[in-house]
Parts: C-alpha cells; sequence; structure tokens
C-alpha cells in the first residue's frame, strides 16, 4: 500500500519544494523568475502554443532554479519556459534591451499571422499570471494595413515585505514591423511597496460583478424553489396515488378468488413477480451505477478541498487534486457496482470490476487520445507528453485497479446477497401496449428536462470560466446546485418509474437510469448554443477540443444523474413492494 501511495504522489505532484517561487519568500537581491507560459489566439483559449514558438528572442541570462512540473500542468498544456531576464527582489530595472530580431521574410510572415489573430500570450512571477498582447493591427491608412509590435514590457511589481503580493504588465514602445529591420526587445522592472495580504493577492484575477451578479443569485433561488415544489408535488401525488393502490389493493385481497378473477385488476402490483427480474447487461449496468457512485464521491470532495483550500489560485492544482481523489478513492466505484452486480445475480464479477474500473479512464483517455493527435499535428501546447501519458496508465494499473479490486471484493461479501422484497416468477409477464408517451423512449427524453432546467443557469457561469477568461471560484454555489441537482432529479425519476410501473411495464432499471442521465443529452445540447452564440471561436482544433471535452463533460453528468436517479428509484420500489400484501 505504501508503495502505491508513494506512486500516486509522485505522479501528481508535490509543491512542497524548496525553490523560493513554491516557498513566495524571498531575501533581498535574490532572483525572481519570469516564466514565459503560452501564446495563442484570444478567441481560442485552449489553443495555446509555447511562448518561443513565435520568433520571439531570450534574455541573457542561462542558469535558473530548478522548475517542477505537475501531472495537473502537465496535462493542461502548461509550458513554462525561463524567459532570460535578470530580476532581482526589490531591485528597480531601469529600461534596458535584452535582445534583437530581424525581420526576415519567415519571422515577419509569424508575427503578422500571430498579430491579424490576436495573439496574446501569459507570463508567471512567482506564480501570479501575467497577460499580453503580441501586437496590434493600423488600418486607419486605408486599403493599407499596418501591422505593430509591442516591444517594450514594463513590470510593475508590488510587494508585502519579503513577498510578491502584485505583479502589472504594461506594454509600450509599439513598433511598425518592416520587412528586413531589425527590432528591439527591452524590458524594465520597478518595484513598489503594498499593504495588500499575501493571502489575498489572488482577488484581482477574480470577477465578483460576474460570477456574484444578481441573476446568479437569482438562479439559485429558483431552483431551490423548484426543488421544494417537486418534493412538495411528489409527495402529494404520491402519496394520494398510493393511499388510493393501497386501499384498493386490500380491498381486493378481501374478495374470493371468483370475485377476484371477474375484478378488473390493474396498476403496478400486478408486476410484483417480475419487477425485480435481473435486468439485461447486468455488468454495464452494475459498471455505470459503480462509476456513478465513484464521480459524485470525486466531486463531493474536489469541490470541499476546492472551498477550503482555494485550489483555484495554483496552476493544475484542481486537475492534480481530481487525479488523486479518483485514484484514492477507487473502492467506492468497487464496492457499489461490484455488490449490485451480486444482488442481480452475476457470476463474471471480475469482468464486472475490469468494466467498471475502467470505464471512465477508458473514456477520457481515449477522447484525449483522438484530441491529442489534433494537438501533435497543430504543435499546440495542449498536446500530452509521453511520461504523462505513462504516469496515468501507472495510476490505472497499479492504484486504480487494486483499489477496486477490494472495494468489490467487501462489496460482494458485505451488500452482495439479494433483499429483493417479492419473489420473482419464472416466466416473465408480457408487457401490455400503452399510450405513446408512457413508452420508455419518450419517459428517457422527458425525464431530463427539469433536471436540467434546474442547472443550466450555472452552466453558463461554468462554460465561460473555462472556455473564457474568468476563473471560477463560487464553489459554495456549485455544492448548492450539485444538491439541487440530485434532488430534483430523484423527485423526476421516481415520477417517471411510478408512471411506468403502474402501465405494468416493469422495465424500470435502465429506464430510470437513463431518464435521468438523459440530463447529460440537454447540456451537450445546450453547448452547441453556447458555442456559436456566446463564443467567437473558430478553426479545427478549438472546434474539436470543444466538443470533444464537452461530450466527456456531459458524459460524465450523464453517469452520476443516472446513478442518483437509480438509486433513489430503486428505493422507492423496494419500499412500495415491501408494504402490500403478495400472495
Amino acid at each position: 500500500m505504501q508503495f502505491y501511495v508513494a506512486i500516486l504522489l509522485i505522479a501528481v505532484g508535490n509543491h512542497a519544494v524548496s525553490a523560493d517561487e513554491h516557498q513566495h519568500q524571498y531575501k533581498d537581491g535574490e532572483e525572481v523568475v519570469l516564466w514565459m507560459n503560452t501564446v495563442g489566439p484570444y478567441h481560442n483559449r485552449q489553443e495555446t502554443y509555447t511562448y518561443f514558438s513565435l520568433p520571439f528572442c531570450k534574455g541573457p541570462k542561462q542558469s535558473i532554479s530548478h522548475y517542477h512540473e505537475t501531472l495537473g500542468e502537465a496535462l493542461q498544456g502548461v509550458e513554462l519556459e525561463f524567459s532570460g531576464l535578470e530580476i532581482e527582489f526589490l531591485k528597480d530595472v531601469p529600461q534596458k534591451q535584452y535582445c534583437e530580431v530581424e525581420l526576415t521574410e519567415k519571422v515577419y510572415k509569424a508575427f503578422v499571422y500571430a498579430i491579424r489573430n490576436h495573439y496574446w500570450y501569459q507570463m508567471y512571477i512567482d506564480d501570479l499570471p501575467v497577460w499580453g498582447i503580441v501586437g496590434e493591427v493600423d488600418s486607419s491608412g486605408g486599403k493599407e494595413v499596418d501591422y505593430y509590435i509591442w516591444t517594450l514590457k514594463k513590470l510593475d511589481i508590488g510587494h508585502n515585505g519579503n513577498q510578491i503580493v502584485d505583479v502589472n504588465l504594461t506594454s509600450d514602445a509599439k513598433v511598425k514591423l518592416v520587412l528586413g529591420e531589425k527590432i528591439s526587445f527591452t524590458y524594465q522592472v520597478h518595484w513598489k511597496a503594498s499593504k495588500m495580504a499575501f493571502t489575498r493577492r489572488y482577488e484581482k484575477y477574480l470577477d465578483p460583478s460576474f460570477f456574484q451578479h444578481r441573476i446568479h443569485w437569482f438562479s439559485i433561488f429558483n431552483s431551490f424553489m423548484m426543488v421544494i415544489f417537486l418534493v412538495g408535488l411528489v409527495s402529494m401525488i404520491l402519496m394520494r396515488t398510493l393511499r388510493k393502490d393501497y386501499a384498493r389493493y386490500n380491498r381486493d385481497d378481501d374478495l374470493d378468488d371468483m370475485e377476484r378473477d371477474l375484478g378488473d385488476e390493474y396498476g403496478w402490483k400486478q408486476v410484483h413477480g417480475d419487477v425485480f427480474r435481473p435486468v439485461g447487461n447486468t455488468i454495464m449496468l452494475s459498471s455505470l451505477v459503480g462509476s456513478g457512485y465513484h464521480c459524485i464521491t470525486v466531486t463531493f470532495f474536489v469541490i470541499l478541498f476546492v472551498i477550503f483550500g482555494h485550489l483555484y489560485t495554483e496552476r493544475g492544482s484542481i486537475l492534480s487534486t481530481v487525479i488523486f481523489v479518483y485514484a484514492a478513492t477507487s473502492p467506492v466505484n468497487g464496492y457499489f457496482g461490484g455488490s449490485l452486480y451480486a444482488r442481480q445475480g452475476g457470476k463474471l464479477w471480475i469482468k464486472q470490476m475490469l468494466c467498471g474500473a475502467l470505464l471512465m479512464p477508458s473514456m477520457v483517455s481515449g477522447l484525449a487520445l483522438c484530441i491529442n493527435f489534433i494537438a501533435i499535428y497543430y504543435h499546440a501546447s495542449r498536446a500530452i507528453p509521453f511520461t504523462s501519458v505513462l504516469v496515468v496508465i501507472a495510476i490505472c494499473l497499479f492504484i486504480i485497479l487494486p483499489l477496486s479490486l477490494i472495494g468489490t471484493i467487501v462489496g460482494r461479501n458485505v451488500a452482495g446477497q439479494p433483499d429483493n422484497p417479492c419473489r420473482v416468477n419464472t416466466v416473465p409477464r408480457p408487457i401490455p401496449e400503452k399510450k405513446w408517451f408512457m413508452e420508455p423512449p419518450v419517459i428517457v427524453l422527458l425525464g431530463g428536462i427539469l433536471p436540467f432546467g434546474s442547472i443550466f443557469i450555472e452552466m453558463y457561469f461554468i462554460f465561460t470560466s473555462f472556455w473564457a477568461y474568468k476563473i471560477y471560484y463560487v464553489y459554495g454555489f456549485m455544492l448548492l446546485v450539485f444538491f439541487i441537482l440530485v434532488v430534483v432529479t430523484v423527485c423526476v425519476t421516481i415520477v417517471c418509474t411510478y408512471f411506468l410501473l403502474n402501465s405494468e411495464d416493469y422495465r424500470w432499471q435502465w429506464t430510470s437510469f437513463l431518464s435521468a442521465g438523459s440530463a447529460a443529452f440537454y447540456v451537450y445540447l445546450y453547448s452547441f448554443y453556447y458555442y456559436f452564440f456566446k463564443t467567437k471561436m473558430y478553426g479545427l482544433f478549438q472546434t474539436a477540443f470543444y466538443f470533444g471535452y464537452m461530450a466527456l463533460f456531459s458524459l460524465a453528468l450523464g453517469v452520476m444523474c443516472g446513478t442518483v436517479g437509480y438509486v433513489g428509484t430503486s428505493l422507492f420500489v423496494r419500499k412500495i413492494y415491501s408494504t402490500v400484501k403478495i400472495d
């Protein structure tokens, strides 16, 4: 076990290293590193390239402290390269030339293409991000268009004691691009004292006016009222309806056999001998439910860690935390998936365990691999390094699989015994004809509308933070919306299942899972609307990246919602069939 934990800690990355940029404390005159990260078109946030893929030049300084890259940074396309600029703590630097570039035809075309497509770049000083624009287009001269590049980087760095608390970049010294000429790049550093506390230095990057807007609060309140309405409506309808059903069934029990045969029996009691029949494709259902439990656990703990640890302030920290928590909580997947498979009477438990443990990692890896080929073709920084792929494979083989095996064994022995309140008939009961809107496919499509309606406003804020230039930090809102989604999904799925059973159709297990999971279908449809009407993305790489990862997000959300709906419906079905007299 210690071996597995050691591999995971090494893979995810340990931030507690000895470099000053990680301790965030400096002595007078100590080296402060300016890292150049990525460059890319402004409207395509994920289409990024290494900073020096454009013909920028480096400063003269060569030796620096070693940079420790984490797995989360590697997977997110962070490509930090030393700028070569000499910056020392509390030492101002007057305007100083650090390199020169000759505008050959190749260099000229590269800069013109970048300026025409609104390329921007990102830098880091002491883990604080700084953004700048490559240049600008001047079309005021009529048909002739001039291209200008910013050659001076003015860095204003605020410090509180021995810590850096603020960094601002001003681009200046605009120079026209002329083929064959030489361009000198300069930089300037100014240090200033600041009263800002180190713990609050990241607040300038947040946008309270956007995330805490009244619309956001109103959407939360609206969703909360929807929950109250749905819970009350479901409780009232089901209690009144079930009370009538129980009264009718108890009245039927008092009749003799002749009267019962002549009576008109109908409703959910008639399928008591089939409602707990093992479902088709048991391995897939139990694997999906186990993965759903796993994803719900990971989501809950990661949101808590982000709320209390402010992980959004560090590069790659959230993704590293997701990987760590997902691997550490793998027994949850094995326990719930394995126990459900055992209760369904499954015998191929090793096959189920492998399917459950590798279901989500294989979907993520398969989709990421396809997008990775496009990133490699574009030479983008989003291309995942081969070493990171090996680390992910090692985590799956040496951590996730063994822990899932342990969870499966425990689940089969602790909660794997069937405890159905009704026995299952040998011969399946024929399913009678019913209205078209009571068919399972229709119920599946309609079941996800209300759950999606309870979260679609929050989806806008989440999409904007990921696909635009916002930093999502209101994870308390996200946790509240997550609970609202769970309650709405359970209520809607129970109602759908009641109508299905009342029409004497006992195929409730897959129907409950898919009807709850269909909320993800509407989320994916909404992603199309967001792409075409809320963004200005373009190009094959950004489009593939957007729709690929939105499909992955929707699949994970669908698995979670499906699991919530299935579990809530399962408890409901067991409850109603355990309280009626069955001959």
